[in-house]
């Protein structure tokens, strides 16, 4: 009795159907899910679903920016002094931090689509990296704000004797304390779910490189690893509008 080579295909077997081209469509590869027809119709589809969140996440921040945009016009000493504040230093510090991490993510990309596993490592590895320095530093201003009495609600007790001394010839208003208040509710939901965006996205991106560490990714991350990387420049673009609304408003 003879062995029988394992791949031998029977006489009556009917080729796989490769869509035309296999390497060119993907399915050969296992690049493509058998519901596309290529690869460019499943980059499309996946562009797609991400564009869509991030337009209802436009709209879920636009509604915030609209409230801060009336209740700034309504009290605009009130949040001109709430801002003198905040620490401007540490803002622009994280605005650099952040734009540097955009940076990053976008070399990513680039590795991912070449397939270079030990520089999509890298590069995910940093931009983690700077994410994380970002909330550490704004970790630190919510601690000071919260020391300072500088939140909303019943532990709120803005000292107002500093600016009282600056304004010898101004008339005070006994209620900017009070106004304040809406400044800090704003400042503290905005910045405070910009921080949790980022922290799904580094957890997320943890998982990507922990995998192309271990060698496991293959071009088929490629996708993955852009839209992600559309989501990354979408957070730090909603930084680039919060830092000056918050940290640079002229008294």
């Amino acid at each position: 009795m003879t062995d029988v080579p394992i791949n031998t295909i029977a006489p009556d077997a009917q080729p796989p159907e490769d869509h035309g081209v296999g390497p060119v469509h993907g399915h050969a590869t296992g690049l493509v899910a058998h519901h596309f027809d290529d690869a460019k119709q499943q980059h499309d589809a996946v562009e797609l679903g991400m564009w869509t969140f991030l337009a209802q996440e436009v709209l879920f921040f636009g509604g915030l920016f609209l409230a801060y945009l009336i209740y700034r016009f309504e009290y605009p000493a009130a949040f001109a002094q709430g801002s003198e504040e905040l620490n401007k230093w540490l803002g622009c510090a994280n605005t650099l931090v952040l734009l540097t991490s955009s940076f990053t993510m976008a070399m990513a990309v680039h590795a991912a689509k070449l397939n270079d596993k030990r520089g999509l490592a890298r590069w995910l590895t940093l931009t983690m990296l700077l994410g994380t320095i970002f909330l550490v530093v704004k970790g630190f201003e919510w601690h000071k704000d919260y020391v300072e009495h500088l939140v909303p609600g019943r532990y709120f007790g803005w000292d107002p004797s500093e600016i009282v001394a600056k304004s010898e010839l101004l008339t005070f208003d006994p209620n900017l304390g009070a106004h304040m208040q809406m400044f800090i509710v704003l400042y503290f939901c905005m910045t405070g779910l910009h921080g949790l965006h980022m922290i799904v996205g580094i957890a997320i991106l943890l998982v990507v490189t922990i995998a192309a560490f271990r060698g496991r990714t293959t071009p088929k991350h490629a996708n993955f690893v852009e839209m992600m990387g559309l989501y990354w420049h979408f957070v730090d673009i909603v930084w680039i509008f919060l830092f000056p609304f918050f940290y640079l408003i002229k008294p």
